[in-house]
């Protein structure tokens, strides 16, 4: 799935460049040493390093300027990770000639900045500027380089707070985890894990783990057994309530039958069928013949941000973030890259649009940083596109390489992926808290049940929250067929209007407003009746002026949900009740209760229902929900209802 939590330097390419050119011109004479030499490289495409190193110290007894012998040992010391022996042979190869093989000054900047030395770095760097002329893509890298050593140096001096905190044992094991993602409670944790697997042709695979949280503390995780299969998945993202989970797969053969897969990783889909998971399912245009992978889904439901991308010349990959929306059609539209300016020539991954639907958090080694992958965040501008990105900091980045990031919905706690000492092996998942000038906005979130308003049964509805100041869906979505469950992130201080509807039902609308963001959930019961004579429901979203039967603009989300019912419905009738509070005199609220009913029904008219199916009925203050003695009671009274005849 293309993590970068550790990441090869560019020194892979050293051995493939000197081999490129036959015939062949060493910088030493002796052929003693050049067999040997030849000899180790034999060696080292084996893997046979050990090896490779003894033909290497032969040939060097002979020859001790041979940079060939200090340049593939470099090659083999960083492929055993091994940065201090790699940087020792890349500085000898460089103090004998430089100009031998030019990007040898790029590939040890870059291990000087991987180990923090930012001014030796710096200095390669400006070294292999001004010595290379035909290395193009290289000299624009180090530029880039040159960029983040001067950034490193002051981020190091200005260090922000970072305290990782290690998940703990039930979540973290002596294999590696990464790419975490949550629901909005905080309650569910979803994550890869490589796993060893005799079953698979590499001896490992990636697997989904999924864990609880109970009384503050998570319980111990657990295979994601109806998606996981002997081949990798990974790199996923939890829709907000946990309902839907989108993910990669990269082998041709997968576990739910064929693959169907475009290029050489697709992002599938599956959804929660009350507790079990759905056959995973391709999706179909969003993926490309290229790498499609690391998926992150907005709060709404509505928009994918995912990362693709492509091999470049001389080890520089591309890799940018894509979105892709679903249409009015239900179908996702065409992905395109993200306007802004997230995206650069080098690579973008780890992507995370966070709930407030402002903050967009990713990894990438094309802005300045301190070194491999580093970790930012973008703010939304107003006119859609995404800000310049403002590096996490140091210590959260390092000369090594950070991915893999996760913000909560409180915007304040991040999760990342660390094989930092005193871990239970490899790579675990830690907690942190962001430094506030890079933390998101904070969201509330809401959750729901639907159910039958007689039996009690769990119901699966489509429900949609709207923002009633503007008029816009917010979240339109279904609840769990299983428990009728709904969560939703949604942006605190505001007042919203939720509509919820099933088949064979009278739909359900209510209003709310949330307050300040906090870490208890709005809690919403949403009981549905069924469509049979005498059924009524309360049209809470219809509102008037006060004294007035002119309908408010914010009237007509819900008008037209009981449009949309009536049509669907083409055999029902209903008749539209209008009701006061007891304030002022009986006769004028019954005149006003008479006007505000035939003002919905003059609406439903205009909207091309017929007018023999409607009714309208003023009822005054002579039928109240609840007794009239406080504002809040009131309100209560003070409803347009409509009533199946």
């Amino acid at each position: 799935m293309r993590l970068s939590i550790v990441i090869t330097i560019l020194l892979v390419s050293i051995s493939s460049l000197l081999l490129a050119q036959p015939p062949r011109s060493f910088s030493v004479d002796d052929k003693k040493a050049i067999n040997a030499y030849t000899e180790a490289e034999q060696h080292y495409r084996l893997r046979l390093f050990n090896e490779a190193e003894t033909l290497i110290d032969r040939a060097l007894d002979r020859a001790p300027n041979f940079v060939e012998c200090y340049l593939l040992r470099a090659q083999i010391q960083t492929d055993l990770n091994n940065d201090e022996a790699a940087r020792q042979a890349l500085t000898k190869a460089v103090d004998i000639n430089a100009a031998f093989f030019p990007p040898s000054l790029f590939y040890l900047a870059a291990l000087e900045q991987r180990m923090e030395n930012y001014e030796k770095a710096r200095e390669y760097y400006l070294r292999f500027a001004r010595a290379s002329s035909d290395e193009e893509p290289l000299k624009a890298k180090a530029q880039l380089g040159i960029e983040s050593c001067d950034f490193a140096v002051q981020a190091k001096a200005n260090p922000v707070p970072f305290k990782p905190v290690n998940l703990g044992p039930e979540i973290n094991s002596d294999r590696p985890e990464y790419f975490p993602c949550m629901t909005a409670d905080g309650e569910t944790i979803l994550y890869t894990r490589l796993v060893e697997d005799r079953r698979s042709l590499q001896g490992k695979q990636e697997d989904f783990y999924i864990a609880q949280k109970k009384d503050g503390k998570w319980l111990p995780s657990l295979p994601l057994t109806e998606v996981n299969t002997v081949q990798n998945e990974g790199a996923p993202t939890l829709s907000l309530d946990g309902q839907v989970l989108i993910f990669t797969a990269c082998e041709n053969i997968d576990g739910w039958g064929s693959y169907s897969g475009l290029g050489s990783c697709d992002l599938f889909f599956t959804q929660r069928s009350g507790d079990f998971w759905d056959t995973p399912r391709n999706m179909g245009k969003v993926n490309s013949y290229k790498w499609d992978s690391q998926p992150s889904f907005s709060a709404d439901g509505r928009t994918l941000f995912f990362v693709r991308g492509v091999s470049g010349a001389k080890g520089i990959s591309s890799q940018d973030i894509y979105t892709s929306h679903i249409g009015e059609d239900g179908t996702w539209t065409k992905p395109e890259k993200i306007k802004g300016s997230v995206n650069t020539p080098y690579e973008e991954e780890s992507v995370l649009i966070h709930p407030d639907g402002q903050s967009l958090y990713f990894a990438s080694n094309g802005h300045p940083g301190m070194g491999g992958m580093d970790l930012f965040v973008s703010r939304k501008l107003s006119d859609g596109t995404w800000g310049t990105p403002e590096n996490l900091g140091y210590p959260i980045n390092t000369g090594g390489s950070e991915n893999s990031i996760l913000v909560a919905a409180n915007g304040s706690l991040a999760m990342f992926a660390s094989d930092r000492e005193g871990g239970y092996g490899d790579l675990d998942l830690y907690s942190f808290e962001l430094p506030e000038a890079r933390r998101a906005g904070m969201v509330s979130y809401v959750k729901g049940e639907v159910f039958d308003a007689v039996s009690f049964r769990k119901l699966q509805a489509n429900f949609e929250l709207i923002d009633l100041a503007n008029g816009e869906v917010v979240v339109s979505s279904y609840s769990n067929e299983g428990d009728g469950s709904f969560l939703v992130c949604l942006p605190p201080n505001r007042n919203y209007a939720l509509n919820v509807s099933r088949q064979g039902y009278l739909f359900y609308s209510d209003h709310f407003s949330l307050g300040e963001s906090t870490s208890t959930p709005f809690e919403l019961e949403v009981p549905l009746k069924k469509i049979r004579e005498g059924s009524s429901v309360v049209l809470n979203n219809v509102f008037f002026d006060t004294d007035s039967y002119t309908l408010r603009d914010e009237s007509k989300i819900e008008l037209e949900k009981l449009v949309q019912f009536l049509q669907s419905n083409s055999q029902v009738s209903i008749e539209i009740g209008g009701h006061t509070d007891d304030v002022g005199s009986g006769s004028d609220n019954q005149v006003l209760s008479e006007r505000r009913a035939a003002a919905v029904v003059d609406y439903l008219v205009s909207r091309g229902i017929a007018q023999e199916r409607l009714s309208s009925v003023g009822y005054g203050e002579t039928a109240p929900l609840v007794s009239n003695d406080s504002q809040e009671n009131r309100a209560k009274n003070r409803r347009t209802e409509f009533k199946i005849r």
